[in-house]
């Protein structure tokens, strides 16, 4: 029996309409996360060189770090993050593609 490979899996799961908003709807958590891994990562620092840089615990950027946290960083914390590695933090807002949004109107195509 042929072993079902992580992307057919995800294909799949995603073919499911519930399943499909809540990946939506966890996508910016996770992404974050990555980012700020993997530019901590390129300036060379550990999660306890980071810790001493914001005078926090390494538990808490383990913590921001995470992928599965149940906890939301708050923006003033990514911006000190940002800056302690050399970034400056920049928001964006990208309209929602074919979509319409919770309240139901089309807000990308409004001014």
């Amino acid at each position: 029996m042929k072993k079902e490979s992580f992307n057919d899996f995800k294909k799949e799961a995603l073919s499911d309409p519930e399943v499909k908003n809540e990946y939506n709807a966890l996508k910016p958590a996770y992404e974050l996360r990555k980012k700020l891994i993997r530019l901590r990562k390129q300036a060379g620092l550990t999660q306890e060189e980071m810790a001493k840089l914001l005078k926090t615990k390494k538990s808490n950027i383990s913590r921001l770090e995470n992928v599965n946290s149940k906890i939301s960083p708050t923006i003033s914390t990514i911006e000190k993050y940002a800056r302690a590695i050399g970034y400056n933090l920049d928001i964006n807002f990208t309209p929602l593609s074919n979509h319409e949004n919770e309240n139901g109107s089309n807000l990308a195509n409004q001014s």
